[in-house]
């Protein structure tokens, strides 16, 4: 007869030691409705990382973060665990919290669910909200409110996924090498939503380190400031926007652009509405960042989709591209899912605006006028009173500069800080300038257009950028117009 001892060390045929234990393993699925029109030259694969156990990927580094933390003596039994959280990186830290016998408390924005909140609450932790609108640096801020508990809680752990390297480290030794086996490595691009950076760093850093040709894609909200730094180097002006759990308004050091190979933008209404295409259409489960992830991930595929098709040669086999979906559907049942609360934000009152920023472009007549960034005052003056323009883009070969106005030439006139010869360079900047692909939706044009930008529409092969459009309000309510 088996002894008690080695019977309680013994576990059940197919159990875990515990909830912690079933983190990861993950399985991929193939999505076929959302993604039809990019076939048969790509084929779009799903990680369902919202089947971890509590809920979403952020399992991953809640329980890395932590384990860490008690190997090096950051916390000690008894104590208490903070975080500045969106949610779910709070719920990865909770479950573990729980196996371990922590407390929690975790600070978030009031624009987070209130399914989140009850959530969190639900295993035990302490929930305290913080004003959305605020500078990072605001003492009202979630990042500052989460720093003050912590430095006024005794064995506190603050696990500061926006600058803790083991975040990013929790990828790049679960998922990559998960998504690795799983596919065999016959993966051609990886895609994810960019909060933190987390998951894009760290599996950008192990998939790159098996194969350097895989391309590694950012996608990014409307509002946040991702998108733009990555494709101009210019810091733009974020502003809010419906969608939870991604974009960012400053730059955690979690985050490195250069483990992107590409960053596509997605805006709320796209994010929302593939988020509930993939629910009534996949069967998938998943919440609004996950919409966000596929909305990006089929740019991305589409843009290859017709490389492919317009190619003497195609590929023998599809392309194939693997996109992260980040957490579940039952966190949002108040938000995207309810109809009263898109119609209330404006998101569901009107069917989606038809189009993209290329139906504008192709109907455009007469070639682009721009400056080079050494071409004298004067010059590029006469060329916007010949051409009856405002504005006009300063570009190098390969680059945009920024946008040039007749006012910001006249005041620097007027100040003596230039002269009819002095070069336009200096003079050009991004602060009004939007920058958008072709493939741009009409509404996202029209959300930069609300907020006052110039759209300023650029062309990518590969590392090469050229600018091939301007476009103001006028030309979208022309084209709407006919």
């Amino acid at each position: 007869m088996t002894s008690t001892a080695s019977s309680s060390a013994r576990l059940m045929r197919g159990a875990r030691a515990n909830v912690i234990h079933c983190i990861g393993g993950t399985p991929i699925v193939k999505l076929n409705k959302v993604a039809a029109h990019v076939a048969p030259h790509v084929e779009v694969y799903a990680k369902l990382e919202f089947m971890n156990p509590g809920g979403s990927v952020k399992d991953r580094i809640g329980n890395f973060m932590l384990e860490k933390a008690e190997r090096e003596g950051k916390i000690k039994p008894g104590g208490t665990i903070i975080e500045a959280t969106s949610g779910n990186t709070g719920m990865g830290l909770a479950i573990a919290a729980a196996v371990k016998g922590y407390k929690c408390i975790f600070v978030m924005a009031d624009k987070q669910s209130e399914e989140k909140r009850i959530a969190l609450r639900s295993v035990g932790a302490q929930v305290v909200i913080c004003p959305t609108n605020v500078e990072p640096e605001d003492p009202r801020s979630y990042y500052s409110v989460a720093n003050r508990l912590s430095e006024e809680t005794p064995n506190s752990f603050y696990a500061r996924q926006y600058w803790n390297p083991d975040n990013p480290e929790a990828h790049a030794l679960s998922t990559g090498p998960e998504i690795w086996e799983q596919t065999g490595g016959e993966l051609d691009a990886f895609v994810s939503c960019v909060g933190t950076g987390g998951t894009m760093v760290g599996n950008s850093r192990f998939l790159k380190s098996k194969n350097p040709n895989i391309k590694v894609v950012g996608v990014d909200p409307v509002g946040s400031i991702y998108y733009d730094l990555f494709h101009t180097g210019k810091w733009p002006k974020p502003h809010s926007y419906f969608v939870e759990g991604f974009g960012e308004d400053f730059m955690p050091t979690t985050m490195d652009l250069k483990a992107m190979d590409d960053c596509v933008q997605v805006n709320d209404r796209e994010s929302f509405t593939m988020a509930r295409r993939l629910i009534r259409e996949e069967g998938l489960l998943c919440g609004g960042s996950s919409g966000s992830a596929v909305a990006g991930a089929l740019k991305f595929a589409e843009r290859i989709a017709r490389a492919e098709a317009a190619a003497a040669n195609p590929r023998a086999v599809p392309y194939r591209v693997l996109v992260i979906i980040p957490d579940s559907s039952s966190r949002y049942l108040s938000k995207f899912l309810n109809d009263e609360w898109l119609k209330d934000a404006g998101l569901l009152d009107r069917e989606p605006m038809a189009g993209t920023v290329d139906d504008i472009v192709a109907k455009k007549k007469g070639a682009l006028i721009s400056a080079a960034p050494t071409d004298a005052l004067g010059s590029v003056i006469d060329r916007m009173k010949q051409h009856g323009i405002s504005q006009l883009p300063v570009t190098e070969p390969g680059k945009l500069l920024g946008l040039v106005s007749e006012v910001k030439v006249l005041n620097a006139l007027v100040r003596g800080e230039a002269t009819m010869k002095s070069p336009v360079g200096p003079l050009a900047d991004l602060e009004d300038a939007a920058t958008v692909e072709r493939d741009t939706t009409l509404a996202t044009l029209s959300q930069h257009f609300a907020r006052g930008k110039v759209a300023v529409v650029v062309d990518r092969k590969g590392d090469q950028v050229s600018v091939i459009g301007l476009l103001t309000k006028i030309d979208l309510i022309e084209h709407l117009l006919k």
